[in-house]
């Protein structure tokens, strides 16, 4: 199950990103994952959550942005999203196709509260 090392490379991110006495005020962490990725979204959640449980980003939720696959036509011009696995131009036919979006897999942003957890806010 390769999601369980993307979730930790999420989790590096992360914490390269946000000051280490930050973290606990980490709410949600943004992510574009492409429908060519190779990645099972189900268990991607489930790695990170398993990851976060008793740390200091224990809080942090991760919020999965799905990108569908696209194609721009070489020949036409036309963009396209591919039927399944067909990366044949529907307008003119050509298999001359550039892959523009689908293959990705991108920390988008991490969301923190104001006030971390453990201080109560000011009256």
């Amino acid at each position: 199950m390769h999601e369980m090392s993307v979730a930790q490379n999420i989790i590096d991110i992360v914490q390269q990103a946000v000051p280490p006495d930050r973290a606990p005020a980490v709410t949600s962490v943004r992510v574009r994952l492409g429908s060519l990725s190779g990645v099972v979204v189900e268990s991607l959640a489930f790695c990170f959550d398993a990851l976060v449980a008793d740390t200091p980003l224990g809080r942090a939720r991760l919020a999965i942005e799905r990108v569908a696959t696209a194609c721009d036509c070489q020949a036409c011009g036309g963009r396209f999203e591919p039927d399944g696995l067909i990366f044949f131009c529907p307008s003119c036919g050509s298999g001359d196709v550039r892959l523009v979006s689908g293959h990705d897999l991108q920390v988008v942003d991490v969301e923190l509260d104001d006030v971390p957890a453990e201080q109560p806010p000011c009256p």
